[in-house]
C-alpha cells in the first residue's frame, strides 16, 4: 500500500526515480509519516519496522527492488542472474546461491530499469547489452535465443576504490617495494599492459597507476562502458556506443583511440583490449603519448604474446613483421594480476619488455615474481632507463633492495 501510495507521488510529481534517488526518500518520508498519521486514527494497519518499510519503498521505486540489498552490502563484488530462481552472489570472490526468488517480469522490469538511463537497447537484433548504472556498477545482459529460455544478468560492482597504489599495498595486493617502482614507471612516462584473468582487479590496478600520473598532465580514457574513475583533475572520460535501430551511429572502440589522439592528451588509458583496437593503441603509444590498458591474460609472457596477435585483426595489410617489432617498442612493462583460491587479488608478476626481438618473439624480463606466496625481486630490469633518469629518478636504486631469487 505505502509504495502504490509513493509511486502515485512520483508521477504525479514528474520526479525520475533513477536521477532523483534523493527526491524519492524524501517522498517516502512524508508518506511514512502520513502513514503513520492515519494508523493512529486506526484507519490502516500499524506497520512492525518503519524504518525497513521505508528501505523497502526505496529500494523498490528508485533502485532495483529484491537485488538492491547486494548493490548496497559492501562484501559483495557481483550480483548475476542465471534464470529467475537463481540469484547469486560473490562475496569476496567466492560465488553464493541467495535466496532470493524472481519471476520472468521481475527480472524484464529489473533490466529495463537498468538499461533506461544508459541509453543502450536490447531486443532480438541486439540480444547482448553493456551498460553502466548511474551509481557505477557495470550491467551486462544476454536474452534469449543466445541463452537457452532465461535472460541472463551480471551486475559488477567495484568495492574497492583504490586511488593510489599506496591503497593496493594496504590491501595486500603488492609490496612497499613493487608500488614504489611502478608509481616511478607512471611518473617516468612508461606504457603498461596491465594483465590477468576476469575478476582479478585490473580496473581497480589501472585506476592505482592513473593515482600516479602528474597532477598537470591532460588524460583521456576510452572504455566499452564507463569503469574507471579517476581522480586526475584534467580528464575525459569516453565510452562506445551501440548502433541505433537503422544500424546507424555506432562508436566502436577503435574510433575512440584515434579520437583520443586529437584531444591533446598527454596520457591515454584503454578500458580492456579484445579486438581490432589493439592496432590503433600500439600506433597512438609509438607516437610518444605514454599510456595503459587492460587485457584478458593467463599470464604476463601471455599478455605480451596476445598483444602480438589481436592487431592482425585490424585488417590483411596489418602484418606480423609489423606489429611485433611494434609492441617490444610500444610495451614497457606488464603487471599480472591473479585472483586465488580465497578470493585475494594479488599482483603475480611485474615483467619488463625491454624492446628486442629474437626469432620473431618480443623478449621479456622478469622485474618481480611471486615465489611460495611471496611477492619477490627478480634479476631483470625493464627498458627506457632513461626516461626514468630524465624524470629524476633512479631506477637502479627502486630495484636495489629488493630479495633477489
Amino acid at each position: 500500500m505505502l509504495e502504490s501510495e509513493v509511486r502515485e507521488l512520483v508521477r504525479r510529481r514528474g520526479l525520475d526515480p533513477a536521477r532523483d534517488a534523493e527526491g524519492v526518500r524524501a517522498l517516502v518520508t512524508a508518506a511514512l509519516a502520513d502513514y503513520d498519521d492515519r494508523s493512529v486514527a486506526g484507519l490502516v494497519p500499524p506497520l512492525g519496522d518503519p524504518d525497513a518499510a521505508a528501505k523497502e519503498v526505496v529500494d523498490a521505486v528508485a533502485g532495483l527492488g529484491p537485488l538492491q540489498r547486494y548493490l548496497d552490502d559492501p562484501q559483495i563484488e557481483e550480483v548475476w542472474i542465471n534464470e529467475p530462481g537463481k540469484v547469486f552472489v560473490a562475496r569476496s570472490g567466492r560465488p553464493e546461491l541467495t535466496t532470493t526468488i524472481l519471476d520472468d517480469a521481475q527480472v524484464r522490469d529489473l533490466v529495463e530499469r537498468m538499461l533506461r538511463v544508459s541509453g543502450r537497447r536490447l531486443d532480438l537484433s541486439t540480444p547482448f547489452v553493456d551498460a553502466a548504472l548511474t551509481t557505477g556498477e557495470r550491467v551486462h545482459v544476454v536474452i534469449p535465443d543466445i541463452t537457452r529460455s532465461s535472460w541472463a544478468v551480471n551486475i559488477r560492482k567495484h568495492v574497492t576504490r583504490a586511488q593510489r597504489l599506496s591503497d593496493l599495498v594496504r590491501l595486500g595486493s603488492l609490496t612497499p617495494q613493487v608500488a614504489a617502482f611502478l608509481d616511478a614507471a607512471v611518473v617516468a612516462g612508461m606504457n603498461i599492459l596491465v594483465s590477468g584473468a576476469t575478476q582479478a582487479g585490473k580496473t581497480t590496478m589501472v585506476g592505482a597507476l592513473a593515482g600516479a600520473i602528474p597532477a598537470g598532465q591532460r588524460v583521456i580514457t576510452a572504455e566499452e562502458v564507463f569503469e574507471l574513475r579517476l581522480g586526475n583533475r584534467d580528464t575525459v572520460a569516453m565510452q562506445t556506443r551501440q548502433p541505433n535501430l537503422e544500424g546507424a551511429g555506432e562508436v566502436p572502440l577503435r574510433r575512440l583511440v584515434k579520437e583520443s589522439l586529437r584531444m591533446r592528451p598527454d596520457r591515454i588509458i584503454i578500458g580492456e583490449v579484445r579486438e581490432a583496437e589493439a592496432f590503433d593503441m600500439l600506433v597512438a603509444l609509438n607516437a610518444g603519448i605514454p599510456g595503459m590498458c587492460t587485457l584478458h591474460a593467463n599470464s604476463a609472457r601471455e599478455a605480451v604474446t596476445k598483444l602480438c596477435t589481436l592487431p592482425l585483426l585490424a585488417g590483411e595489410n596489418v602484418t606480423a613483421a609489423f606489429v611485433v617489432p611494434t609492441v617490444a617498442a610500444a610495451i614497457d612493462l606488464v603487471v599480472h594480476l591473479e585472483l586465488d583460491r580465497e578470493g585475494r587479488r594479488t599482483v603475480r608478476e611485474v615483467v619488463g619488455v625491454p624492446g628486442r626481438v629474437e626469432d620473431g618473439v618480443v623478449e621479456t624480463s622478469e622485474i618481480f615474481v611471486r615465489r611460495e606466496g611471496r611477492l619477490v625481486r627478480s634479476g631483470g630490469y625493464p627498458g627506457g632507463e632513461e626516461r626514468f633518469r630524465r624524470a629524476g629518478l633512479d631506477l637502479a636504486a627502486l630495484l636495489a633492495d629488493g630479495e633477489l631469487v
